[in-house]
């Protein structure tokens, strides 16, 4: 339970009244999240460097006696959702938003044979499919209300392991990045995080300091082709590891690649990944051994306020995902060079990519920056769209609280 950051008198609980026919008894609010730089590295152990963002998915709820779950989405596109707790919880078909509920109950009735279900009504305006996370935050909104409800007692690390197990549930082989920002963002801050055990060092950023994020409108569904494409670079990544560690060449170096990261030069690496590996993977390899290696660097230059160097490193990070990671699109790489021409400091994709958004970094102001940038890309691709540029606000973690009657 905690602290509320909004009003719950407004629309939620009027349309929970109106769906159920009582009022609601708990709030809970959970962000999405904007990656600065770290892509595709939880999964491989090492650290990530996100923010929690101020776009959220919020859920108004009330308890059951029984295990009935029932869900309502203030977002009409997205149909009512029914289904009973269970030791075995059939997921909905693929891509259903209704399965990001089941995999919190899923996991929590696998940790604590929770019995109460709950209604809900659900709202988000983290853009769905954007590299924002709306999915995680979707299961962590879930997993705490079912916390709440059978008034457990866990601590938030532990929801960081269950939350990222429980988004495996619908297919992706995530590394917990998403879900531990959710729960574990602050106010003001980014937030490296590392992995085995998950640790968490909050870095304050500074207050000339705008990050900007942009929405290509290339939907970055977790679902189909982009959740296929995800999974292999996860095997990818696997595999590249594997036959560097059963290289002679490679005799007594560590075997995973937070040990490797931490023990050898970054160069002397790449040049083993490019001398023993098959091309594709010694890409992925080249890839991911360097972005562990930028978290560092960039945490060192937001420490010292350095927005040159910060910069610098996410375009070099854009270029590894776009080049090595081969997981940009030609809209984001447009945004990112537009950003650029427009004197921003840095810019990447941000999230698993194959579409979604990328993250700018610039100078405050930015009110001038963005217009310009709005204009350009709507003259690229002919649309003025609503929600195309915004600044990220770095917000607090995920938080559930009783509705004082």
């Amino acid at each position: 339970m905690g602290h509320m950051p909004f009003d719950v008198r407004g629309a939620l609980p009027a349309q929970f009244e109106s769906a159920f026919g009582a009022k609601p008894t708990h709030v809970v609010r959970a962000p999405g999240r904007v990656n600065l730089i770290g892509e595709h590295t939880d999964y491989n152990g090492l650290p990530v460097f996100p923010m929690a963002i101020q776009r959220a998915v919020t859920i108004v709820l009330r308890a059951r006696t029984d295990g009935r779950v029932r869900l309502v989405n203030a977002d009409e596109r997205f149909g009512p959702r029914e289904f009973e707790l269970a030791d075995e919880i059939e997921p909905f078909a693929p891509g259903d938003w209704g399965n990001y509920a089941k995999a919190a109950a899923s996991i929590l009735r696998e940790r604590a044979g929770i019995a109460r279900g709950f209604e809900a009504v659900v709202h988000g305006d983290i853009p769905p499919a954007a590299g924002l996370s709306s999915s995680s935050a979707l299961v962590v909104a879930c997993l705490l209300g079912f916390v709440a409800v059978n008034r457990l007692e866990i601590a938030r690390e532990e929801l960081m392991n269950l939350a990222a197990r429980g988004e495996r549930y619908v297919g992706v082989q995530s590394g917990g990045m998403d879900q531990a920002i959710s729960l574990g963002g602050r106010a003001g801050h980014a937030v490296v995080i590392d992995f085995d055990p998950i640790r968490l060092r909050p870095v304050r950023v500074p207050d000339d300091w705008r990050f900007v994020i942009t929405n290509s409108f290339v939907s970055a569904e977790k679902s189909g082709r982009a959740r296929a494409a995800y999974n292999e670079r996860v095997a990818e990544c696997r595999e590249a590891l594997r036959q560097i560690g059963a290289h002679p060449q490679a005799a007594g170096w560590p075997r995973t690649y937070p040990g490797m990261v931490a023990s050898i030069a970054t160069n002397e690496l790449v040049a083993m990944g490019d001398r023993i590996l098959p091309a594709l993977l010694a890409k992925r390899f080249r890839h991911v051994v360097t972005e562990g290696a930028r978290v560092e660097l960039a945490r060192a230059a937001m420490l010292a306020g350095d927005l040159g160097r910060f910069g610098a490193l996410m375009n070099d990070s854009h270029a590894s995902l776009r080049d090595d990671y081969e997981v940009s699109c030609a809209e984001l790489d447009t945004i990112v060079s537009s950003a650029l021409e427009l004197g921003a400091a840095g810019a990447r994709l941000t999230g698993a990519g194959f579409g979604g958004c990328a993250v700018i970094l610039c100078r405050a102001p930015a009110d001038d920056f963005m217009r310009a940038l709005d204009e350009r890309l709507s003259r690229s691709d002919g649309a003025e769209r609503r929600d195309r540029v915004f600044v990220a606000v770095a917000g607090e973690g995920a938080a559930a609280a009783a509705i004082e009657s």
